[in-house]
């Protein structure tokens, strides 16, 4: 069996946008297709980091650490968390939070946050065995674009 590798994506290639459109549609139902320009535009930018997995030739997870300043504090964030459901069950998303921990802390002290779906239940496990801790509070979004 071969050992999943764990890397950050550094310079947007054409190779990466098939696996991560894959990826996108098991954790999101919106139908969004990812871009070469996009990729390009995500590794360009100094406060995100996306890392994937590869496991036997093919990437099989990805994970996105942003981080930012604000007057509170360092602030990073872990977004789009996804294992390949072909995969789930070997402790790859473990691995892919783990890693990003530990990438955190080489950023600095800060808090490092994330958000789940309450009905993500393996997730969440997830995250609480790693130490994350539940905080109570309202999550807020809109979408805004360019006028």
């Amino acid at each position: 069996m071969e050992q999943l590798d764990i890397f950050e994506v550094k310079e947007a290639c054409d190779c990466y946008v098939e696996p991560i459109n894959h990826l996108l549609a098991q954790l999101s139902s919106s139908g969004r297709c990812f871009t070469l320009e996009q990729l390009q535009e995500l590794v360009e930018n100094k406060a995100s980091h996306l890392f994937l997995a590869e496991y036997n030739g093919g990437i099989v997870a990805m994970l996105t650490l942003g981080e930012y300043l604000a007057p509170t504090g360092r602030k990073m964030w872990i977004e789009d968390v996804v294992v390949d459901a072909a995969v789930r069950g070997h402790s790859f998303g473990r691995a892919m939070v783990e890693y990003a921990v530990d990438y955190a802390r080489g950023l600095g002290d800060g808090a490092l946050m994330l958000t789940s779906r309450p009905s993500r239940v393996a997730a969440n496990a997830l995250y609480r065995s790693c130490e994350f801790e539940q905080k109570e509070t309202n999550v807020y979004k809109m979408n805004v674009s360019k006028k």
